[in-house]
C-alpha cells in the first residue's frame, strides 16, 4: 500500500431493489427512495439511492480491496448527481497518503448523468506477524513486506 496506488474499479450495477432495500435497511422512509410516483411528484423522473446506500458502497469497495481485516475508520463522502434504476456506478479510488498501517483513499463514483459520490476513507490494514506474512483463509497474504516496509493488498503476490 502505498501513495498513488489505484484500486481497480468497481461496477455497480444500480437496480431498483438495491435502492428500496438499501433505503429500508438503513430506516429511511423517504418516498423518494421506494415510491416512483411520489418522486416524479417531488422532480425526479424516478427513485434515487439515498446516502447510507453510497456510505455502505463505498465501505464494501475499501474493503473488498484492503480484505477482511480493513477497518474504516473515517469515511467522508457527498453526494452529487443521482443514482437511479438502470444504471451504473463505478467506484474508483486512489491511496493518497499512508501513515504506517493506516491510508487514506480518495474515492469516487461515477454513473451515468456524472459524479454521484467523492470523498476519502481512513481505512487500517492491521500488521500481522513479523515479516513472513500469514494466511487468514481468504487467500489475501497478511503480514509488512520486510524489503518494502509495505502491506500488501489483497490477492496481491509478494
Amino acid at each position: 500500500m502505498r501513495a498513488g496506488d489505484e484500486l481497480a474499479p468497481l461496477e455497480v450495477p444500480i437496480t431498483r431493489t438495491l435502492i428500496v432495500a438499501g433505503a429500508v435497511a438503513s430506516r429511511d422512509y423517504q418516498d423518494v427512495h421506494h415510491d416512483p410516483e411520489a418522486a416524479r411528484a417531488k422532480g425526479s423522473p424516478d427513485i434515487f439511492m439515498n446516502i447510507l446506500t453510497t456510505n455502505g458502497l463505498v465501505g464494501r469497495y475499501i474493503t473488498d480491496h484492503f480484505g477482511p481485516a480493513a477497518v474504516l475508520r473515517r469515511v467522508a463522502i457527498r453526494l452529487g448527481a443521482p443514482n437511479r434504476p438502470g444504471d451504473t456506478m463505478v467506484l474508483r479510488g486512489t491511496v493518497e497518503e499512508v501513515d504506517g498501517d493506516t491510508a487514506v483513499v480518495r474515492v469516487s463514483g461515477d454513473n451515468g448523468i456524472g459524479r454521484h459520490v467523492s470523498g476519502t476513507v481512513t481505512v487500517t490494514v492491521p500488521r500481522t506477524g513479523t515479516g513472513t506474512g500469514t494466511g487468514n483463509g481468504t487467500g489475501m497474504v497478511t503480514g509488512t513486506d520486510t524489503d518494502t516496509g509495505t502491506v500488501p493488498t489483497a490477492g496481491e503476490a509478494r
